[in-house]
């Protein structure tokens, strides 16, 4: 919803009150300091100025025809007229909702989990710190994604609910809206960058005032994930790959641009749909994959199985695939909280280094002989 800034109870005199606008607007056209410090993420922006700080979301959610900008803005701060049509949130935030388990590491990460008040579905959450403010009643049960209890929620009262879209229609965004309550839309999962995707715990050092925090862990991040790509960078990518596994009565493989396929890429592996333009997924019948990956030296399977009998059970088919005949299938889904919640859904895409380590001692073992996957598990 957006702030207004309180109406003035008196008539300034025209050329006092043009001028007045003018200046303000003229300080953010001169404030030359001021630049994005996003470098990896395609779809957020956040500029700091003094006192102030705009955000910028602009791939919300596929074939988005909207983008949406949001002024953070500090106590006592002035903030231009000009940016006053765009929706206003006071930071630093002391609540907040937010309905993705990606957003619950970055919560984590710099060390503001208790400001938690409110998370639908807390059964998909794995994170032991956070299922124990759940336990103890510290973060509700809000709903479900498409069915958040509104009336909770404005119980609650959240400084800030940090929630997503998936089309241009979204009633359930409205509704919020509607009710009173903040919104902000964010979009770390459209991201397909591994870096991309971790770099959006920068909006939450945002929110929180935590800005140097966020830069100096995601700085980590990235010296993490550039060290481990130097380990194969000399490493001819000679295993093939295979991804993905039957879903009813499809094939679903990654796209070549994917954030999977780039991790591989990344890992120095042989991608067998590299080749294949395009993000998330395409389906696939079972004979095309077949005929393409029969031979291949590696399979990552989708799904929680623990063992390649158990895998095998799904489908008597899979057993034609060289890998499961060799026991190199492996899956990054297979750990998960006590609750059910998958680890590497929710922690995954703010640890991309360690998603590539995990790759790449599957595919190049020697190069890390001491190091333990992370979320990968062989299924034995």
């Amino acid at each position: 919803m957006k702030k207004l800034f309180p109406k003035l109870i008196f008539i300034l005199p025209l050329f006092l009150l043009v001028g007045c606008k003018k200046n303000e607007t003229e300080t953010v056209a001169k404030d030359t300091n001021a630049k994005n410090s996003i470098e990896y993420a395609s779809g957020l922006s956040i500029v700091k100025h003094e006192g102030y700080s705009i955000v910028t979301v602009t791939e919300p959610w596929p074939n988005a025809n909207a983008k949406f900008t949001y002024v953070l803005k500090e106590k006592e701060a002035k903030v231009p007229d000009s940016l006053q049509k765009y929706t206003t949130i006071k930071v630093p935030l002391e609540s907040v909702v937010v309905t993705s388990t990606t957003n619950i590491p970055f919560l984590e990460m710099l060390e503001i989990e208790d400001k938690l008040v409110g998370f639908p579905h807390t059964d998909y959450v794995s994170s032991e710190k956070t299922r124990a403010l759940i336990d103890k009643g510290s973060v509700k049960n809000v709903g479900e994604n498409e069915k958040l209890n509104i009336e909770q929620l404005i119980e609650l009262s959240p400084d800030l609910i940090v929630t997503f879209g998936v089309d241009n229609n979204n009633p359930t965004l409205d509704n919020l809206k509607k009710s009173g309550l903040n919104v902000l839309i964010q979009a770390d999962w459209m991201e397909q960058s591994p870096l991309g995707k971790a770099e959006w715990i920068k909006l939450y050092g945002a929110l929180f005032g935590k800005e140097d925090k966020a830069k100096e862990l995601f700085d980590k991040i990235v010296l993490s994930y550039d060290q481990a790509k130097k380990l194969v960078a000399d490493k001819p990518a000679t295993s093939t790959v295979l991804y993905g596994s039957m879903y009813e009565d499809v094939w679903y493989v990654a796209k070549g641009n994917s954030w999977v396929a780039q991790f591989m890429k990344d890992a120095q592996a042989n991608y067998l749909w590299s080749d294949l333009k395009g993000t998330g997924s395409e389906g696939l019948s079972f004979e095309k994959v077949l005929v393409k990956a029969k031979t291949a030296n590696f399979w990552i399977a989708s799904g929680s199985f623990k063992t390649l009998e158990e895998f095998g059970k799904t489908n008597p088919h899979y057993s034609q695939f060289d890998a499961f005949k060799n026991k190199t299938v492996y899956t990054f889904e297979g750990k998960v909280g006590a609750t059910g919640g998958t680890v590497y859904y929710e922690l995954a895409p703010s640890r991309p280094d360690l998603v590539l380590k995990d790759y790449i001692k599957i595919f190049h073992p020697d190069l890390l002989p001491s190091y333990e996957f992370t979320f990968a598990s062989k299924l034995n």
